[in-house]
This record gives structure tokens, sequence and C-alpha cells, in this order.
């Protein structure tokens, strides 16, 4: 169990108030499940907030958050505002996707972010694949793939009105 791994430390607090605290250098994976970026969350997709992200992430430290969908216009809006944000605050910023059938749309988008790992050149499958793991959705044959954004997305990405 998670609980039982001492590696492993769950904190169920404000994001925001946590990293501004937490000590330099301090965390391997930072995994953002927040609301939408408007209203309660709204904090979780700022700059300063993925800046201190990144400053409290070790040298291969990873962020990941929602990025909203890109199927409607005022959640694409909210996308290409945070993935702009992402890119500020960290050298590597990349957009995957994720089908959940109970989000408006179904196709929804998540942020990753790195100072030094890229989820394409630096995949290792047989890193994986070594913990034998049954999962309903993942595999490994699906995680480059994943990020193979639709031209539409593409181009929503790029441009400079985020």
């Amino acid at each position: 169990m998670l609980d039982q791994d001492q590696r492993i430390n769950l904190h169920f607090e404000d994001g925001l108030a946590f990293v501004k605290k937490a000590a330099p250098q301090t965390y391997d994976l930072i995994l953002v499940d927040s609301t939408d970026p408007i209203g309660p969350g709204e904090g979780l997709f700022t700059e300063e907030f993925y800046r201190n992200c990144n400053r409290v992430l070790g040298p291969d430290g990873i962020l990941i958050n929602q990025h909203e969908s890109p199927y409607y216009p005022d959640y694409a809006h909210e996308m290409k505002r945070a993935h702009h944000k992402l890119k500020a605050a960290f050298p590597i910023a990349k957009v995957y996707q994720f089908f959940i059938p109970t989000y408006p749309s179904g196709h929804w988008l998540f942020g990753f972010a790195a100072k030094t790992l890229d989820p394409i050149a630096d995949f290792k499958p047989e890193a994986w694949q070594q913990f034998k793991l049954k999962t309903k959705y993942y595999h490994p044959d699906l995680h480059i793939p994943s990020f193979a954004l639709p031209s539409y997305v593409r181009e929503m990405l790029a441009e400079d009105d985020a």
C-alpha cells in the first residue's frame, strides 16, 4: 500500500502554501489534481505556482497538472494559458492527452514539466515493465502516442494569444 512505502509522502493541504514554504529540491514528483483554473483552483495555474514547483523539485523532478480540454472555447483558452505559463517556468514543458468519458468532451489534456527529463526522449519502457503492473489504461505502447496531439491542438498551443 502507498501509506506503507517510506518513499512516499502524501500531503492533502493547500498546494499554493505548501510549495511556497517547501525547501528547494525536496520532491521528485508533484501531481496537481486540481479543480478548474477559474475559481478556487485558480492559484494552481499561475506562473508563480509553477515556478515554486520548479524550485521544490529535484534535478530530475516532474510536475504533472491538468490542462483542461481543447474542445470547448473557454476550456481551450485556459489550456493555452496553463501551457504558456508552464513553458515560462520549466525548460521542458509538453502536453499529453488522455480520454476520460466523464469529463466534458471526453478529451482531456495534461501538462508535463521538468528541468531535465523529456517524456519522449528519455522514455524507458523497460523501466516500467520491470514493475509488472497491470493498469486499466496505461501501457508503454501508449506513452509516446499520448504526446502526439491533433493538429488543431498543436496549433492552439503554438498561438501567442494566451
